[in-house]
């Protein structure tokens, strides 16, 4: 099971990254919209962990709800730090 999380914790990065990246450069520079993919991801990670506690045992792809729960919270963390990173290097002005 920990392997499964890890596998889909690194997935949703990639994928909340990747979303956010472009989000970032196709809108104005005072937008917060690049950092809505990271807010929904984490979002959906918290219902997770609250469905599995309400929830039997339920399996995804080798993973619980919680599992499920933890990876999302994991790659909303790591994508709005990448994002924010990011959306403030792009903005400094020189």
């Amino acid at each position: 099971m920990f392997q499964s999380v890890l596998t889909i914790g690194a997935i949703l990065v990639v994928a909340v990254v990747a979303v956010s990246l472009i989000l970032l450069k196709a809108t104005s520079k005072e937008s917060y919209t690049g950092y809505f993919p990271g807010i929904l991801i984490g979002l959906a990670g918290l219902v997770f962990l609250m469905l599995a506690s309400v929830i039997g045992k339920v399996e995804i792809m080798g993973a619980g709800l919680g599992g499920w729960g933890i990876a999302s919270l994991f790659a909303a963390a790591i994508g709005l730090i990448i994002t924010a990173l990011t959306d403030t290097y792009a903005n400094v002005k020189a």
